[in-house]
């Protein structure tokens, strides 16, 4: 059984012992430089250690107290102080330390890479203390915990975060100069961690943050995926993918657990025991590892855990006579098979070997989560174990689908393991466990092969075959079954196995509801020998090809039905086909239909198993009760919520735009708008003086100096800071609608073309338009959009007709590092996804939160910023949600006219101006009324015209400097409602149940 991580360092003496040894506590404390006011230390008294004291720990692998000794003394514990003085000197005494005595570089020198590594464990040490006090304190008090389950944790860089969460940047600045390194210079030694693709994993690192800050007890729970999804390097061809490099050096923020492991089982089979249970035997075993990423609050001592599993099989599956046989491939098969689990963050599904290792994936985390909460439970209970408490002290929250097996996984648990009745595991894990819902994309709504699942979780697959059928009764009992059709309609929306026959305890009921077909007669006088007719078969209506004959039942002799053999011809003997020809007319049978893929859906899953449904935006939780759960929503009302998304204030403008902070807390009076952002609502009071304006100007220019710098260096390209900096930086995908930003520029370039000079200058405003993102390596149509861009970019960035006028850049790799340099450089933002199929969005809280203006439809959170900000202050245009579905039935019906500006801006990509590329299929996916992979279901070539108008607007307004900057202040003063804060306040009080515990 695993050990808890806290149970022998949580001590005061232990934290001690580890500042000594790291340098952290020794010469030049309380000599100069700031006060660390949330580090949980104690004073270092320097003199011989000589009595010990004892402290108690609970064992996992039983119930009895051990007595640990601690080699601290009971008077130096009565006189240590609470706090001390962490200066520049202690720091750089322990970064002395780490360089030399935690080595990861050669000792000759102490260049940028190692000093990076010395820092960032000098700083880890410091975490390790509030970390284990954080944690020593949940354990005596036995509160409540919420866990946080997410395939993705988008973290970036951890050094600057964390030492400004700790308020100690300054004295880490001076430590590092006097050892000859500027900390902005050590700090880009870090690479990104590559543990997320999109919002999803950046949401979740912002709740982490937000849950530390809050104080609220509670962790985070992931995969740690060694080469992430990958590393983007743009080329002549476009995208290309190669794996991320981001742990090659080694992970200083993390702490493998090696005592923290949990067996995680595949395929085999379920057999009953003797003692009626079932048991699910054989198969494959992998073991998981518990790696921790300690979180730290801003300005609070409560430190949090991020535990990222990693997986391996163990050493006696290497098979040791194969590999000294010389098949080295075949003994390292099972450590290989393991060990891929954790490689790539989704990988490529089309295959079914990738489809299988996507459901291990989703596996591996929920059960090793699992088994590590409950082993937390029963630690902290002692001896009396009451699991009908379990939901008391537990929250599981579901980021997404991708966890979706926590249920039937916390089913098998507490029936086959605990030996709870199915009864009392239902009622514990809905209870439990709660669901987000993402996306109203079907694609997304994850639909997993029930073969597959069979195959690969035999017990889980007979879990979730009863959990179908409880819910099948819960539908009879709700809708009756006098309506066959309603009843028939809510089984398909409703079930979770799709496709899937009914029990055998609802198939005799169906059969007797389902209303007999109604046959058509033809009169007998049209029928041949009529007199003579052997008994009649009846032939279903839906079966007969002239539908004007379906009135009345046909009766066809039941003998014209039967093949004779002497109205079949003998087989060809010169090709030796069978060639079966009937003499005279018969009646053609109808082709049978292929059967229906069998599949379990795992959001009806979701929804289902857990007591909370949430969506992340007001518009986005409207859709989910009205379309995509509305027959649920009907059923369970109570179980929907909305929660709008919301983003961290430290990473996203206190720590990547000093400047601009520096400034907020200035006007406002205080720093208190970081950790209460309603405060920024006072901006407002200042948005016309001159004074808060030219300051505010400064900043942004001094921040787009830097995007020029980052883009000459990654892109090669010189842009102009007076330009407008327009920024769109997201996943690539064709919902997201860069076609649309891109197509919109190839307008703007083409009229530019076609005008004088002065012309140009007169009438358009000097642009700089940045992408940034990456496109799935599998989706083809999102990897010509990045081919586009870059093309378009190429050609445009060269002419020197246009020169400043007009530069496109693709940021190659973009990710957290990037956006937090791009972001606070920003003026417009592109947020124009087709309206309805964006959840929310949280770049555009940042790039508001950052004063930067948006241009948008009214989708996801777009719609909540803009009443937020001001009507005023967001530039609208497109389709709305509630139009979508008209459009594309008109589209459908040939009845859409095109815009005489998109055909123009069409005709001119495909004249070759921006290269030899054939960009017809990416084209022709905007043309046609019908068909896959066309018809323009995203509608760019709806809103083109309105998107082209509302950018003459944005035109018209940047032309006016004083108003654009009275339109930034306002967006970053209209932001205070996206706090990651106010969204987990949210969820802990309507969802998780818990509350803060602070640490003092």
């Amino acid at each position: 059984m695993a050990v808890s991580q806290f149970s022998a360092a949580t001590s005061t003496g232990r934290s001690e012992a580890l500042l000594i040894r790291s340098g952290l506590l020794g010469g030049g404390l309380g000599s100069r430089g700031s006060k660390s006011k949330v580090l949980l230390m104690r004073t270092w008294i320097s003199r011989p250690v000589t009595v010990r004291r004892s402290f108690s720990v609970n064992s996992v692998s039983s119930d009895s107290n051990q007595t640990l000794k601690d080699p601290i003394t009971q008077e130096e514990a009565s006189t240590a102080h609470s706090s001390f003085t962490l200066d520049a000197a202690s720091i750089a005494s322990s970064i002395k330390y780490h360089a030399e005595f935690t080595p990861l570089f050669s000792p000759e020198r102490f260049e940028l890479p190692k000093a990076f590594f010395a820092t960032a464990q000098s700083v880890r040490d410091a975490l390790i203390i509030n970390w284990n006090a954080t944690y020593d304190y949940y354990e005596k008090l036995n509160v409540k915990q919420a866990y946080y389950l997410s395939m993705e944790f988008l973290q970036g860089r951890a050094l600057l975060n964390a030492i400004g969460n700790l308020e100690l940047t300054g004295a880490y600045a001076e430590a590092l100069r006097n050892l000859g390194h500027k900390l902005e210079h050590v700090a880009i030694q870090e690479p990104d961690a590559a543990l997320g693709n999109g919002g999803l994993g950046r949401l979740a690192s912002c709740f982490l943050d937000s849950l530390a800050t809050l104080n609220y007890p509670a962790w985070g729970y992931g995969l740690r995926y060694k080469y992430g999804l990958f590393k983007q390097r743009i080329t002549k061809d476009g995208q290309e993918e190669v794996a991320e490099d981001w742990l090659e050096m080694g992970n200083p923020w993390e702490i493998v657990r090696n005592d923290v492991s949990y067996p995680v089982k595949f395929y085999g089979k379920v057999a009953s025991g003797s003692d009626g249970k079932r048991h699910w035997i054989g198969g494959e075993d992998i073991k998981a590892v518990a790696c921790d990423v300690p979180i730290p609050g801003y300005k609070t001592k409560t430190t949090i855990n991020l535990r990222l599993w990693s997986t391996k099989a163990l050493s006696e599956d290497f098979d040791l006579y194969a590999f000294n046989a010389g098949e080295h491939t075949k003994a390292y098969e099972a450590l290989a098979n393991a060990e891929k689990i954790c490689y790539i963050l989704y990988p490529g599904d089309e295959s079914m070997e990738g489809k299988i290792l996507r459901l291990k994936q989703q596996y591996t985390l929920c059960s090793a989560s699992l088994q590590d909460i409950i082993a937390r439970f029963e630690r902290r209970s002692g001896a009396n174990v009451r699991w009908e408490e379990f939901p008391e002290k537990v929250a599981v929250q579901m980021n997404d689908t991708h966890p979706t097996l926590c249920i039937p996984e916390l089913m098998r648990i507490l029936i086959d393991l605990k030996g709870l009745s199915w009864k009392e595991a239902w009622n514990i894990t809905q209870r439990t466990v709660a669901y987000t819902n993402h996306t109203v994309l079907p694609e997304a709504l994850e639909k997993w092969s029930l073969e597959l699942m069979q195959k690969l979780l035999p017990r889980h697959v007979e879990i979730i075959e009863m959990i179908d059928e409880e819910l099948i009764h819960t539908i009879i009992s709700e809708y009756g079954t006098e309506d066959y059709e309603l009843l028939e309609k809510k089984l398909k929306e409703m079930r979770i196995l799709e496709n899937v026959d009914l029990p055998s305890a609802f198939a005799d009921l169906f059969v007797k509801l389902k209303p007999k077909e109604s046959p058509v007669v033809v009169p007998s006088e049209e029928l041949e020998n009529s007199e003579d007719a052997v008994d009649p078969v009846v032939v279903p209506s839906e079966e007969l090809e002239n539908s004007e004959d379906t009135v009345d039942p046909v009766v066809v002799p039941s003998e014209e039905l039967e093949i004779s053999e002497d109205a079949v011809e003998p087989i060809d003997e010169e090709d030796g086909s069978e060639k079966k020809v009937t003499q005279e007319t018969k009646m053609e049978l109808p082709e049978p239909v292929p059967e229906p893929p069998k599949r379990v859906h795992m959001a009806n899953l979701c929804v289902v198993g857990g007591h909370a449904v949430n969506g992340v935006a007001e518009i986005h939780s409207e859709i989910v009760k009205d379309e995509v759960f509305n027959a649920f929503f009907k059923l369970w009302p109570e179980k929907f919520q909305n929660k709008t998304n919301g983003v961290t204030p430290r990473r996203w403008i206190h720590f990547c735009n000093p400047e601009l902070s520096k400034i907020i807390t200035d006007w406002i009076g205080s720093e208190d708008w970081v950790l209460n952002t309603e405060k920024l609502a006072e901006l407002r009071k200042f948005t016309d003086n001159e004074d808060l304006q030219t300051q505010w100007r400064a900043a942004k220019r001094n921040n787009k100096l830097k995007v020029v710098s980052f883009l000459k260096e990654r892109t090669g390209y010189s842009v102009s800071p007076d330009a407008m900096f327009d920024i769109q930086v997201k996943r690539i995908h064709e919902y997201k609608r860069q076609l649309l930003n891109i197509l919109g520029i190839v307008y703007r370039y083409k009229k530019m073309k076609e005008m004088s000079v002065a012309e140009r200058k007169s009438k358009f405003v000097p642009r700089v338009c940045i992408f940034g993102g990456k496109a799935f390596s599998t989706y083809v149509q999102a990897k010509r959009i990045v081919k586009f861009i870059t093309d378009v970019g190429a050609t445009v960035n060269h002419d020197p007709e246009i020169g400043d006028l007009l530069k496109v850049v693709f940021v190659p790799d973009y990710n957290v590092s990037a956006a937090e340099l791009l972001i606070p450089a920003s003026e417009l933002s592109q947020h124009i996804s087709t309206a309805g199929m964006e959840a929310s969005g949280t770049s555009n809280m940042k790039f508001a939160m950052n004063g930067c203006i948006l241009i948008g439809t009214l989708d996801g959170a777009n719609v909540e910023i803009r009443q937020e900000v001001g009507v005023e202050n967001f530039f609208l245009f497109g389709a709305k949600a509630h139009e979508i579905a008209g459009l594309r039935k008109q589209r459908a019906e040939g009845k859409f006219v095109p815009d005489p500006r998109f055909e123009e801006v069409k005709e001119f990509v495909r004249s070759g101006v921006f290269g030899s590329y054939n960009y017809d299929e990416l084209i022709g996916s905007l043309e046609g009324n019908e068909g896959f992979g066309c018809a323009d279901y995203f509608l760019v070539g709806k809103d083109f015209p309105s998107y082209m108008e509302c950018q003459e607007k944005v035109d018209e307004a940047y032309g006016d400097q004083k108003r654009w900057t009275r339109m930034s202040i306002l967006n970053t003063a209209g932001s205070y409602k996206f706090s990651s804060d106010r969204t987990i306040h949210e969820y802990a009080k309507d969802i998780w149940n818990i509350e803060p515990v602070k640490l003092l």
